[in-house]
């Protein structure tokens, strides 16, 4: 055997024995397949469908395991028991945001998705304060939902009832929300800067979604030293920062503190308030991460969940049938649809859940990464451990929704057709987390 070979091999187990080492000396972590040197479990992950492996593994290991993602291990949680023990019974322990180091990379802790501690609480605090406070004196977010509504309405009907691709219009839709929410104005759908703006940030979830980057999360020296689609990421991401930056500064020029119009108005006029504070949550990094991450968590996971809910229901007529009667009686064709809608359709009420727990749009939460040296079912899990929660093994518990591979409205319906709530239903995320959904 090459002398190099072998030096690499020794190195190797040297690095992992040192780790095992490290990891032990802590406490005793939840079972787990045996890792090989550098590449951890990754040849026995399919990553094309981790959450399926992470299925398998739980029949061998139980609902806590442990899983190595190259040289670092991680905790999974498995099934609801395990996700609420941990994320809800003991949120704060858990609370910790875990290592990914493209986001970090992108938004360098800033932002309200990729950050974690007293920053992420305070942006987290005055984002959700914030939001439900629109509509105190000017438009609520429901109206804008509704008038963005009508305009895509509007382009569907030119249409004439063609055959056509809605997935470029379910895409405009959601992302003009989050726009006239965070810039105070929506965008027409023939807008080349809307455009360019719609385009980066899909094309950025597309990436971020594939097998690659979980290779350069695992792998991190790979970053900074192999071409790939991370480095279209990154420049993408500058540019909807650049986008965002002049948008500030535009609101910066005209800001009026007693008369503030959107998301990026009331930021402007918290930084003020809290400049003698020292306060580092309250900077124009981030602001621009949490506008990025606003219009990243919003926009590409809504038209995805529209698409495929278009497709469920051409696919199971039955389902249409009855959601479109329930709509007829309860809204008629006069009015745009409203929230205090929601408590008289039960039905277009279940419709909704079952289309969000059907496709499983994250089978895994944004990881977590627990604050202290925990004890947590008989295991030390130490400080800074990544924890990873597999959200399929609870939207698709056979227990909780029995033939869970069938999409069935049935799911979210009580025996007398009332609409029913299920502790199961976390499309996104749980704990603390599932506020900002």
């Amino acid at each position: 055997m090459d002398g190099a070979v072998v030096l690499v091999l020794c190195l190797s187990c040297l690095l992992l024995l040192s780790l095992w080492k490290q990891n032990s000396g802590k406490g005793r972590l939840p079972p787990g397949p045996t890792p090989l040197p550098i590449l951890g479990n990754i040849l026995q992950l399919n990553v094309k469908d981790i959450s399926k492996s992470l299925s398998n593994l739980s029949k061998v290991y139980g609902p806590v395991f442990t899983v190595y993602l190259g040289l670092k291990p991680a905790v999974v949680l498995h099934g609801y028991e395990a996700m609420k023990e941990a994320l809800i019974d003991g949120g704060e322990e858990f609370s910790g945001r875990g290592h990914l180091p493209m986001a970090e990379r992108v938004n360098k802790g800033h932002g309200i998705i990729f950050s974690s501690g007293k920053r992420w609480k305070e942006i987290r605090r005055f984002s959700l304060m914030t939001l439900r406070n629109f509509g105190m004196g000017k438009r609520s977010i429901e109206e804008r939902v509704q008038e963005e509504a009508r305009c895509l309405v509007e382009e569907l009907r030119k249409t004439n009832a063609s055959p056509c691709d809605p997935t470029f219009l379910l895409g405009c839709a959601p992302c003009n929300v989050i726009c006239s929410i965070i810039f105070r104005n929506r965008f027409d759908y023939t807008d080349p800067n809307f455009l360019t703006l719609l385009e980066k940030l899909n094309e950025n979830f597309r990436i971020l979604s594939s097998p690659w980057i979980q290779v350069c999360n695992n792998f991190p020296a790979l970053i900074d030293y192999l071409p790939g689609s991370h480095n279209k990421v990154f420049k993408n991401s500058a540019y909807v920062k650049s986008y965002i930056l002049e948008k500030v500064k535009e609101h910066q020029a005209s800001l009026d503190v007693n008369d503030p119009r959107d998301f990026i108005d009331c930021f402007l006029i918290k930084m003020e308030q809290e400049k003698h504070n020292h306060q580092v949550a309250f900077t124009f990094e981030n602001l621009i991460a949490t506008i990025s991450d606003l219009f990243g968590a919003g926009t590409e996971t809504t038209s995805t969940t529209l698409r495929y809910g278009l497709l469920l229901l051409l696919k199971h007529p039955d389902v249409t049938a009855k959601v479109q009667k329930e709509i007829d009686s309860v809204i008629e064709r006069h009015r745009s649809p409203c929230m205090q809608d929601r408590s008289r359709m039960p039905y277009t009420d279940a419709v909704v859940h079952e289309i969000q727990r059907y496709i499983d749009l994250i089978p895994i939460s944004v990881p977590h990464a627990v604050t202290r040296d925990i004890k947590f079912r008989n295991y030390l899990i130490p400080k800074g451990m990544t924890v990873l929660t597999s959200l399929t093994s609870v939207l698709h518990d056979d227990q909780e929704f029995p033939n869970p591979e069938v999409f069935d409205p049935g799911h979210f319906l009580d025996e007398s057709g009332n609409f029913k709530e299920s502790d199961y239903f976390m499309p996104f995320s749980t704990g603390n987390e599932k506020q900002m959904d």
